[in-house]
């Protein structure tokens, strides 16, 4: 059974920092990509960053490019976690963070494109 579960969402002040985790179990990183996306209140689920761990290849949001960074851990344990650091946090970053898993090759920034998904973690950042 997969199961992905977020954690690391909280309160921010402006221009702080987050660092989001994903922990994902059964399943096989190298053969999985994985995405984060998030959803605020009123508006449709977005991409912000996808990584396919097997070759590094990523992809991220132009919104939140060179503030956010995507990346995965290469212990090897049944539980495999991938990051989303999140870097000069603002107001309209607010929302509930979400990583999911999909089988098969190359980074991919559509909620369409995933089948596995977690329960999400909120990210709040005061202005």
């Amino acid at each position: 059974e997969v199961q992905l579960v977020e954690s690391g969402g909280d309160l921010v002040q402006a221009g702080g920092s987050l660092r989001l985790s994903c922990a994902a179990s059964g399943i096989t990183l190298d053969t999985y990509v994985i995405g984060w996306f998030r959803q605020a209140p009123g508006k449709e689920r977005e991409g912000v960053a996808s990584i396919m761990s097997s070759d590094g290849s990523t992809r991220y949001a132009d919104s939140v490019k060179g503030r956010f960074t995507i990346s995965r851990d290469n212990a090897k344990s049944t539980k495999s976690t991938v990051y989303l650091q999140m870097n000069s946090l603002k107001p309209e970053d607010t929302a509930v963070y979400y990583c999911a898993a999909q089988y098969g090759l190359g980074p991919r920034m559509f909620p369409y494109e995933y089948d596995y998904w977690g329960q999400g973690t909120q990210v709040t950042v005061s202005s």
